[in-house]
């Protein structure tokens, strides 16, 4: 199970959002920018190390995750999102995927590639001129 962000460790500022909202949106801040610092974090160095190794834009060359959540019209709301979007990066780096380990090919598939290209050997062999 991947470890959890502690929300301590994370930084939020309150900024107003973009888009459509009337008067309103001139007026309050309900967007929310999370700022995460990777190196600084109790994170596993191991998974701070993959974490940092995702091609992901929201990483900065500092190694500092900033989140930027508007999706809600609260500031709880766009927090809890955003924290939640940072826990899915976190878990995204956390799974290592299994290796693949070579295998050979069995004899059956062998003899059938074989016999198909022998097949298709024939096949072009049969195209060639007619000579009397």
């Amino acid at each position: 199970m991947p470890p959890k962000v502690d929300p301590s460790e994370v930084e939020f500022h309150a900024i107003r959002a973009q888009g459509a909202g009337g008067q309103n949106v001139n007026k309050v801040s309900n967007a929310v920018h999370l700022r995460f610092d990777v190196a600084a974090s109790s994170l596993p160095e191991a998974l701070k190390a993959r974490l940092l190794a995702l091609a992901d834009q929201r990483i900065t060359e500092g190694g500092v995750i900033v989140i930027k959540a508007q999706e809600h019209r609260s500031l709880p709301m766009n927090q809890a999102d955003a924290l939640a979007r940072l826990q899915a990066m976190v878990d995204q780096a956390a799974h290592v995927p299994k290796a693949r380990r070579a295998t050979k090919p069995t004899k059956g598939s062998q003899r059938r590639r074989v016999d198909s290209k022998v097949k298709r050997g024939a096949i072009k062999a049969g195209r060639g001129r007619v000579s009397d």
